[in-house]
């Protein structure tokens, strides 16, 4: 344990996005041992750190000294073997903690520190990071995806085909019960997702509901391929549907881009211009999302990074060059549209490239860091934060789009008639958007947010994408900046 806190707590000491004093995250981690037992106790006094059952003390650990012009992981060591005694004083005194066991724990100190820090970074145990390691080198899972339905239901959101769950009949809109015997609630859709992972070979039961008939499921998880690029050709407009960024969605996207517009084909044959639907894209690899916005930019900056950490301070560049000659494109997006894809929409809507179209996006704007630790766990560190090529952050404000489809069918045709007058009816919140400068105030984000209220795609989305791409007038009053 006192290994493991060491390179953890180096980690956040040298890395993580926000500085924090070694004493508040000494501090914040041994109140998670509160949370498994209440009668146990952590508070700071002169520099120490002290353990408490009811009113007796178990142990005290000074901590380390902060020594002028040393690293800022410099205290890690000293300060995880105080945190080291304090959880064995606490683990030889409390029954609950030793039926919780080590890496609960760990877990639950963990979570207390990174309450106090951000949304993203966590701790994973030996078994979790197996299993994440499995999914970074290839997708393993159930071909679905999880959405929120009506009230806290969740509902099987994406069927893939050829996957488990397609050949087991399952449907878009199936309620989900429950998982391996766990309930699950749209208010943890994240946890009920993290519920179906698991190594390729193992199975899953799920409990579900269609209609008033509920029935249960046994999934064996398999080896996936990476469909995660959608292509059709309609209406002479070349339609691209992204599910996520996973290790080929590049490639996929730029076969299909060489298919509709081929470099010796004659133009009359090409389409009349590009919608990339990422609406319930989740995001997925950061390399993968600067290559696809690449191939509809002939260059300049798709996004860059920064942090506390030098390290984190890097400029992604557009380097593959324009596949589609220039041809228009519109971004659809929704309130799910999250992270790499927000990436992709913010550098084609900066550089105007591209008309977004749909509501604000997720916001999720931060990049962790893997760090491997002695137990075979590892630490997701949030270490730097994404800029859109003009420079404002992400995180928070998420992408506005040029053109709201989120605030109702009258609205949308309002700025539909406003486009036509070369009036941009978001120019305002754009431009504030794009002046904004980390750390944006909380009152701004709600502001500028609630200009267009995140939301699920709406089946207007896609006829507002085909309008704007049969009026180049209205198209270029919305492509604006």
């Amino acid at each position: 344990m006192q290994a493991v806190l060491s390179t953890a707590l180096g980690a956040v000491l040298e890395r993580h996005l926000e500085a924090a004093p070694p004493a508040d995250l000494g501090l914040w981690t041994l109140r998670g041992l509160e949370v498994l037992d209440p009668q146990l106790k952590a508070e700071m006094r002169s520099g120490t750190l002290l353990l408490n059952a009811g009113d007796r003390l178990l142990a005290a650990r000074p901590l380390p000294p902060s020594l002028p012009n040393a690293p800022p992981d410099a205290t890690a060591p000293g300060l995880a073997l105080g945190l080291s005694a304090l959880f064995e004083a606490a683990w030889q005194h409390s029954s609950l903690l030793r039926r919780a066991g080590p890496e609960r724990m760990l877990r639950s100190g963990f979570e207390e520190l990174f309450n106090h820090l951000d949304p993203y970074s966590r701790y994973l145990t030996p078994e979790e990071a197996e299993a994440a390691r499995g999914r970074r080198v290839g997708q393993v899972g159930l071909g679905l995806r999880l959405a929120a339905g009506r009230g806290r239901e969740v509902v099987l959101a994406t069927i893939l085909p050829g996957g488990p769950a397609a050949a087991a009949g399952l449907r878009p809109n199936d309620r989900v019960m429950a998982i391996d015997g766990t309930t699950v609630s749209a208010d943890d859709l994240v946890g009920a997702a993290f519920l179906l992972e698991g190594p390729a070979g193992s199975e899953v039961v799920l409990r579900l509901q269609r209609g008033g008939r509920r029935f249960t499921v046994r999934l064996l998880r398999s080896l996936l391929p990476p469909e995660t690029v959608h292509a059709e050709r309609r209406d002479d407009i070349l339609w691209l549907r992204l599910d996520n960024f996973s290790s080929a969605t590049d490639r996929h996207v730029l076969e299909a881009l060489a298919e509709g517009f081929p470099p010796d084909g004659a133009r009359a044959t090409r389409p009349r211009g590009v919608v990339l639907d990422l609406r319930g894209n989740r995001g997925g690899l950061l390399g993968q999302a600067v290559a696809v916005a690449g191939a509809f930019l002939p260059g300049g900056v798709v996004a860059q990074t920064a942090g506390r950490h030098p390290d984190a301070a890097r400029v992604y560049l557009a380097t593959l060059g324009d596949r589609t000659g220039g041809a228009p494109v519109v971004v659809l997006v929704d309130g799910r549209t999250a992270s790499a894809a927000e990436i992709v929409a913010a550098a084609l809507a900066d550089q105007g490239r591209a008309v977004v179209v749909g509501s604000a996006t997720t916001g999720k704007g931060l990049v962790q860091l893997v760090m491997p630790l002695p137990n075979g766990g590892e630490l997701l560190v949030t270490w730097s934060r994404v800029l859109a090529p003009l420079g404002w952050p992400l995180q928070g404000l998420g992408v506005l789009p040029a053109l709201c489809t989120s605030l109702g069918e009258e609205a949308t045709a309002a700025g539909l008639a406003r486009l036509r007058l070369d009036s941009p009816p978001m120019a305002a919140a754009l431009a504030r958007e794009r002046a904004a400068r980390a750390p944006v105030p909380a009152s701004e984000v709600a502001a500028l947010r609630e200009t267009c209220p995140p939301a699920e795609g709406k089946p207007a989305d896609t006829a507002v994408a085909r309008l704007l791409l049969t009026e180049p007038a209205s198209y270029e009053a919305a492509l604006a900046r």
